[in-house]
């Protein structure tokens, strides 16, 4: 093992999905970053979480400092989007401002700091997953981007495909239930919630299959075995490391 901390990359000035050089906010103009964003997406159940502990337990074995991020961990917006999930019927504009804001407060808290000071920034999901549930709930796709314009364009995004009737299977040898939003249940697709599950992950599937197209995300076979996803994953990230580390 390398206990001397690997610094990601040469320092190189960010790429943003919004017009202009530093994705609309001023104080982002002169950025510099050393470090790596990677992404993990995937539906509910699809082995992300699983996926990224062990990339991280291999990257940090390898000498890479490591952050790991996500949905809802703001400190400042996560506690709140779960208080209003559980307490009121959000509306989609106002479930996509509130993940916005969420997303907004890591990136210049924890997502930019990481990846000035060098680290390989291991995201649990990104953007693509919120630009998807918006859309499928009928948000207009400039809508979201121009909302997201401020966010930097990842080094890697990969997508971890499964079916849906597996997904459902793993969901309930998780947690024996189905979430509400999860299941697209607020989108009144069906009065079962089994078969709500499954019609809102094959919209949310087709959803990807364009964000795939436009965003360049790399697609994996998530219906294999842990081990198998895995090393396709640490493959694809150890050859893209050694040629910008």
């Amino acid at each position: 093992m390398n206990t001397d901390l690997i610094h990601a990359g040469e320092k190189r000035t960010p790429i943003w999905y919004g017009n202009g050089n530093f994705g609309g906010i001023p104080y982002l103009q002169d950025l510099e970053i050393s470090g790596r964003l990677i992404v993990i997406e995937g539906p509910d159940a699809s082995g992300r979480s699983t996926q990224i502990e062990l990339l991280t337990t291999r990257l940090e074995a390898d000498g890479f400092a490591v952050l790991n991020t996500g949905l809802k961990r703001s400190e400042l917006i996560g506690e709140g989007i779960l208080e209003a999930k559980r307490n009121v019927s959000l509306g989609k504009r106002t479930s996509a401002l509130f993940y916005a804001a969420d997303f907004a407060d890591q990136l210049e808290h924890k997502i930019i700091p990481a990846l000035q000071a060098g680290y390989v920034v291991l995201a649990d999901r990104y953007i693509y997953t919120l630009m998807a549930r918006n859309t499928v709930r009928g948000i207009k796709r400039q809508w979201s981007s121009n909302l997201y314009s401020f966010a930097p364009v990842p080094d890697l995004v990969f997508y971890l495909d499964v079916d849906p009737f597996k997904l459902v299977h793993r969901v309930f040898a998780k947690r024996q239930s189905l979430d509400y939003y999860e299941s697209g249940a607020d989108m009144g697709l069906s009065n079962d919630m089994f078969e709500s599950f499954i019609l809102y992950q094959e919209k949310l599937g087709k959803e990807f299959e364009f964000l795939k197209q436009k965003y360049g995300l790399i697609s994996i076979d998530g219906n294999k075995p842990v081990e198998q996803v895995t090393l396709s994953l640490q493959k694809q990230i150890n050859r893209f490391l050694s040629k910008t580390s």
